[in-house]
């Protein structure tokens, strides 16, 4: 990949010309990133991948401080994966370690900033200590509602619904409900990303095309953007341009076009 841009290119549909004021739709609620790249940043500089990852922090405080500036009630970002166990010790220990650095310094702020952390995933694996760090980010910042920041952190899309199938075959089996209950609204509630709505937009930075076992159930109608630059690189104004191209999709649900 060629030297990373500090903002994002152009996207499909974003020019503006006069007259597409008037259909432009509206913007979305509920973003999705999945946060690619950081490792590849940090090569193309000579630099550690663990430096990469602490720059993608700083992306992620900006991201944070422009999803409230520009009005959007939700940010879910992609922190870790459940694949990402098979990375090298060193690295996830790395990752961990901004989880950490991010609850310890950025909590006081994000809560004086009206932000409701919510962290989505599956608890198995993690430590007590992290288990504690998340457990009071999520327990202090809780009643907040100026932007509700979704973390994926030990995250799979797959594992999440795994997760809410062999909840509702509990109560299935223990006859508090019937198969016949079974529907996409019992399952949207089953799951990790239940409290939140879902998302209108996913993005994923690095310019690579697929979602990686992201948001598989509440993402099937959002629209999708491949950005061409890592995520230390993100910005505002990145930010920005894929909200301006999504205005200006037509999103049918499967109907015709107005």
């Amino acid at each position: 990949m060629s030297e990373p841009k500090s903002t994002s290119p152009a996207l499909p549909g974003a020019a503006t010309t006069p007259g597409d004021v008037a259909t432009l739709r509206a913007p979305p609620r509920h973003v999705a990133i999945i946060m690619d790249g950081n490792g590849r940043w940090a090569k193309a500089r000579g630099l550690p991948r663990a430096l990469g990852h602490k720059e993608g922090v700083e992306a992620l405080r900006r991201a944070v401080e422009a999803s409230r500036e520009l009005g959007l009630t939700h940010l879910s970002v992609y922190a870790f994966s459940t694949e990402n166990w098979n990375r090298p010790p060193a690295e996830i220990d790395a990752l961990f370690d901004l989880l950490r650095m991010f609850v310890r310094r950025d909590l006081a702020r994000l809560h004086r900033d009206g932000v409701c952390i919510r962290i989505i995933g599956s608890r198995e694996g993690l430590s007590e200590e992290i288990l504690g760090l998340i457990d009071e980010a999520m327990e202090r910042t809780r009643d907040n509602t100026r932007l509700t920041l979704n973390i994926a952190f030990n995250y799979g899309g797959r594992g999440e619904i795994v997760s809410a199938m062999q909840a509702i075959a509990r109560d299935v089996e223990a006859g508090r409900l019937k198969a016949s209950d079974v529907n996409e609204a019992l399952v949207s509630s089953t799951l990790w990303t239940a409290e939140s709505p879902d998302p209108d937009l996913v993005i994923r930075t690095s310019g690579e095309l697929r979602l990686s076992n992201f948001l598989l159930w509440s993402g099937a109608y959002a629209e999708l953007m491949f950005m061409d630059i890592w995520w230390p690189d993100f910005t505002r104004e990145s930010l920005e341009k894929a909200i301006d191209a999504f205005r200006r999709r037509d999103r049918r649900f499967g109907g015709l076009s107005a």
